[in-house]
């Protein structure tokens, strides 16, 4: 039995049921493919299913506020996803009347769309004969096939979609995509996968030459960048805060927060006490009292360190709004998460 058989026989058997598999709406599959870039299938699928809910056409999530899109998107990272989404919605419902390009190479004009996306919308919903090549896929085959290639390389994505629409033999590629990907989520997994049930264990060239640890070869390393964020959180005679919304680029573009004072490496808690008296001098405040933790949170490129400070001030803020409805608004988890615990 051939590579096509024995992963597609698999699938069938052990696929998960999922909601955007049971339907070639290339709404609902742009949707699933946009969240799960990046996102445990466990983690997105609840995202999903609020998001169909809030947002049943595409012409929905077009008209939608932007900052509805972010709330709704909060927890799920990499919130430029969520922008670029809401700008496509916008563009398939005004400049294609709603409907979905039907072809690999129009799905690419699209903003957000990259060359997976592309392919798995023309293969799921168009049944294009293209080769999908996500993480799964590379894991899959440099095993069976010993690959040995950089899968960072520039030229790796276009070798291993070479490879696998020749295995794919002009056969059912919707069928044979999520195949090789879901094979490669549950059965071929990055640390030890069982070997002894898998189904290409007789073919596998990284099983035979004990190699199964060592591939995919990947060794380009993202430089990881310290940061340091030492959030303000006021409170005035009338439980009124103050809010900012991040509208420069870089990590959560149009998420809001608190006033922050960012630095380059971690200072004594004395000496950004110093700093929010002296910048906040005329905000009348009668006390600073930092909160006991720090939070090391990561990102794919960056490790924040976390600091808040609770600030009580005698004067009525500017341009505050009530403490007890700010969670309305869209913020980082980690923000999110420090509300729920303290301002809640």
């Amino acid at each position: 039995m051939n590579f096509y058989d024995l992963i597609t026989r698999w699938y069938l058997i052990n696929k998960r049921d999922l909601p955007w598999r049971n339907t070639n709406n290339p709404y609902a599959i742009w949707l699933s493919e946009i969240m799960l870039q990046q996102t445990r299938v466990a983690q997105g699928l609840p995202y999903f299913e609020r998001f169909i809910a809030a947002f049943p056409t595409v012409f929905d999530l077009a008209k939608a506020d932007e900052e509805q899109v972010l709330k709704l998107w909060q927890g799920l990272g990499y919130y430029s996803r969520a922008r670029n989404m809401h700008k496509t919605a916008q563009i398939v419902a005004n400049d294609y009347n709603g409907i979905f390009p039907s072809t690999y190479t129009e799905l690419l004009k699209l903003k957000g769309i990259g060359e997976y996306t592309a392919a798995a919308i023309a293969s799921f919903s168009f049944n294009e004969n293209v080769a999908v090549v996500d993480g799964n896929v590379f894991r899959v085959l440099s095993r069976h096939l010993n690959i040995t290639t950089d899968i960072s390389s520039a030229t790796a994505k276009k070798e291993f979609a070479a490879i696998a629409h020749e295995l794919m033999e002009n056969r059912d590629s919707a069928l044979f995509n999520q195949a090789i990907m879901e094979f490669g989520a549950l059965q071929c997994v990055p640390k030890n996968p069982n070997c002894n049930e898998c189904v290409l264990n007789n073919s596998c060239a990284a099983l035979q030459h004990k190699k199964v640890d060592q591939l995919p070869v990947k060794s380009k390393k993202t430089k990881v960048r310290n940061r340091y964020f030492n959030y303000l959180v006021f409170e005035d005679p009338q439980s009124n805060t103050l809010l900012r919304k991040r509208t420069e680029k870089g990590i959560w573009h149009n998420l809001y927060e608190f006033p922050v004072i960012e630095t380059d490496s971690e200072l004594p808690t004395e000496t950004i006490i110093k700093q929010i008296k002296e910048t906040y001098s005329d905000y009348g405040i009668e006390s600073i009292a930092p909160f006991d933790e720090t939070i090391q949170h990561k990102l794919s490129h960056q490790l924040l360190s976390i600091r808040f400070f609770a600030i009580n001030v005698n004067k009525n803020l500017p341009n505050s709004l009530p403490i007890n409805t700010i969670n309305q608004n869209p913020f980082p988890i980690v923000l999110i998460k420090f509300i729920e615990k303290y301002l809640n």
